[in-house]
């Protein structure tokens, strides 16, 4: 599982996160999404650890606490959702059709 970091700062690192949740056990990976238009970082990250226990540890630990002048939100990562696409994977054969 991982923890979901949210309200950051647009100038933190992975190595900055690394750094503060290393005070609550192993980190193992730290994920900072960027918008694919602009490449800038979205104001959220994921953080995985080595256990449960760390990350529980962790998010109780730093949920709600000021770090670079923002409130951090930190809980639970919830499992990315499945979205259907637009059309919803059905093609519209008649799209091209002449219509007479």
């Amino acid at each position: 599982m991982s923890i979901y970091v949210g309200n950051l700062s647009y100038q933190v690192t992975s190595e900055d996160l690394t750094e503060v949740f290393a005070e609550y056990g192993t980190v193992s990976r730290v994920h900072i999404p960027t918008d694919r238009d602009t490449g800038r970082m979205r104001g959220f990250a994921f953080v995985e650890m080595g256990s449960d226990a760390e990350e529980d540890k962790a998010i109780s630990a730093l949920d709600g606490a000021e770090w670079m002048q923002r409130e951090l939100k930190v809980n639970k990562a919830k499992p990315r959702e499945k979205r259907e696409s637009f059309n919803r994977g059905e093609r519209r054969r008649d799209r091209f059709e002449r219509r007479f």
